[in-house]
């Protein structure tokens, strides 16, 4: 019988090997989950309940359907509840059958919810592509400055709405004044001398520094460690930095694990632990 250290050590060991292994792609399923579950039930929905009203008010009423009409007419009639019910809603025969419609059509919707619920993700992607298209034109690029300035100028959002808009340009790349323009990755020794901190460069620093420097310096953006979108501004200069062969994708899934994630190039060919 093997001792219990030993026996406790194995458990130990195998279970973090097997989270290590299980653990990316739980986590991947889950976000992906998660993200779908948030796009069906704040955008899809209401896009497919106003595709709904659509179709109710625009399309021809079958004939077939009225003998449902019929009987739900005689059951509010039989119904001094719902016939209260009915006058209150304003009643009549149009009233009864466009209630009686939505009926059936929110059952049927509900026995076909697959492809019925991508109708409103995929009008979803078609709305986004347009506003895009319509952003690249000059009347398109007028009216997104104008929205922004007007953000700017309500209270409460204009406390939130450029750190909101600054994070969605820095991930998705929008163009802008809120973006942060990196385009290059260097090591400094920060926030003191023996200590590298991996920094992404924006560009030259304020004038009136370079000018008491006596030397050209360059404005670094320091990103913390698990949200990289928050972080420190620093001016260093030129001299004290150290490019790094990697890119700025790179270095940031670099800061988010925590160091743990190394690009390829950079893998040290002896471990130091």
């Amino acid at each position: 019988m093997l001792p219990k250290p030993h026996i406790r050590s194995n458990f130990r060991q195998f279970f973090v090997r097997g989270l290590t292994i299980l653990l990316p792609s739980i986590l991947t399923i889950w976000i992906i989950i998660a993200a779908y579950g948030f796009l069906k039930d704040k955008i899809a929905n209401p896009i497919n309940a106003g595709v709904r009203e659509l179709v109710l008010r625009t399309t021809p009423w079958p004939t077939v359907l009225e003998q449902q009409v019929y009987e739900q007419e005689q059951s509010v009639k039989d119904s001094p509840e719902r016939m209260a019910q009915w006058n209150d809603a304003g009643g009549g025969r149009e009233w009864l059958r466009l209630n009686t419609r939505r009926q059936i059509l929110t059952q049927w919707w509900k026995k076909y919810p697959f492809p019925m619920d991508l109708i409103g993700l995929v009008i979803a992607v078609v709305l986004i592509y347009l506003v895009g298209g319509l952003v690249g034109s000059f009347l398109g690029n007028s009216l997104m400055r104008w929205g922004g300035v007007l953000m700017q100028r309500i209270p409460l959002i204009r406390q939130v709405y450029p750190s909101v808009k600054q994070v969605t340009d820095t991930l998705l790349g929008g163009g802008g004044e809120g973006k942060l323009k990196f385009n290059r990755v260097v090591a400094v020794e920060y926030p003191r001398m023996g200590l590298w901190s991996i920094g992404l460069v924006t560009g030259d620093t304020l004038n009136t520094i370079a000018k008491q420097a006596h030397d050209p310096c360059l404005t670094v953006f320091i990103p913390s460690s698990p949200t990289p979108f928050t972080g420190y501004v620093i001016t260093v200069p030129k001299k004290d930095t150290i490019d790094l062969n990697i890119s700025i994708d790179e270095a940031l899934r670099f800061t988010v694990s925590g160091g743990v994630i190394v690009p390829n190039r950079e893998q040290p060919k002896v471990s130091s632990v």
